[in-house]
């Protein structure tokens, strides 16, 4: 059974793609919304175009932390399917202007606003609602999303998935936290569930670092197959045994569909986030006494 103390979105919520009249109103980041979004990177539609990749070539989960090491991996972009109905997912993405620091701010401070997620990409982000502690002032903006759970929904290609994100501390998925200064590097660590059922299907790690001019952001997902699991002391059995059928056996539409969205809701930050974090940082400090 299910851990009744698991919490749960809003199961009345109303929802819908894109802004409609009124959903930014009095909002300061209202102009930070923009639906035209750029066009796929020519790196990943090269590795799209070269279909699924050796599994060999992808990052093994329990080898996670290596992604602070120097240097790049066999596959950064694309994406390879597994014989036991898993997939792994890569991507790349350049963030003129960015620091690792805004990265750990993003993700604290869109995930309490359906507004604001929708500002990340605005052609598939449908809602949001957090579940996690209230961050006193002054708390380093990684430790303000660390132990929390984003409930979203979201279009990934054709298909509307909700979702429960919960973030963990690097150092569950290995890496050191001597590495991890945000000045020079941060990694967002989380299990990728479902919302509605006690049901998880994956990991993610989107690994941020500095670069000459910014940062780069290695986004890595490991989802499906061996990496559905029931929580909350939940059984696999009857309608949860079978929504995890469902996500045991993922196909090349998926995992593509996975490497699209990342890179362009990625990109699409990186447009914005230097501005909107500049001027949110000016507004916090003109409220402190």
């Amino acid at each position: 059974m299910a851990d009744l103390a698991e919490p749960r979105p809003d199961p009345d919520r109303r929802t819908h793609l894109g802004m409609h009249a009124g959903d930014l109103d009095g909002k300061w980041y209202a102009r930070y919304w923009n639906p035209v979004m750029a066009p796929l990177p020519e790196h990943v539609r090269e590795a799209l175009a070269l279909g699924p990749q050796a599994p060999p070539l992808c990052l093994d989960f329990d080898a996670a932390a290596t992604l602070s090491d120097a240097g790049y991996h066999d596959l950064e972009n694309g994406y390879s399917l597994f014989d036991d109905g898993s997939m792994h997912i890569a991507t790349l993405t350049r963030m003129p202007g960015v620091s690792p620091g805004m990265v750990d701010w993003w993700f604290w401070w869109h995930a309490t606003e359906t507004q604001r997620y929708k500002l990340w990409y605005p052609r598939a982000h449908v809602y949001a609602e957090w579940a996690g502690e209230t961050a006193a002032p002054g708390t380093p903006y990684r430790e303000r999303y660390l132990g929390g759970t984003s409930f979203v929904d979201e279009y990934v290609g054709k298909a509307l998935g909700e979702l429960a994100i919960r973030f963990v501390p690097p150092h569950r998925f290995g890496f050191s936290d001597d590495g991890l200064d945000p000045d020079e590097a941060t990694a967002v660590c989380g299990t990728v569930g479902l919302s509605r059922i006690p049901l998880d299907w994956g990991y993610l790690i989107h690994h941020v670092r500095r670069v000459k001019d910014g940062s780069e952001m290695r986004s890595r997902f490991w989802m499906g197959g061996r990496y559905v699991t029931a929580r909350s002391g939940a059984s696999l059995t009857g309608e949860l045994d079978t929504a995890a059928e469902a996500l045991r056996k993922l196909g090349a539409e998926q995992a593509r569909a996975m490497v699209v969205h990342c890179s362009q809701e990625m990109n699409h930050l990186a447009a914005f986030l230097p501005d909107i974090f500049e001027e949110f940082t000016r507004k916090d400090s003109a409220d402190q006494p």
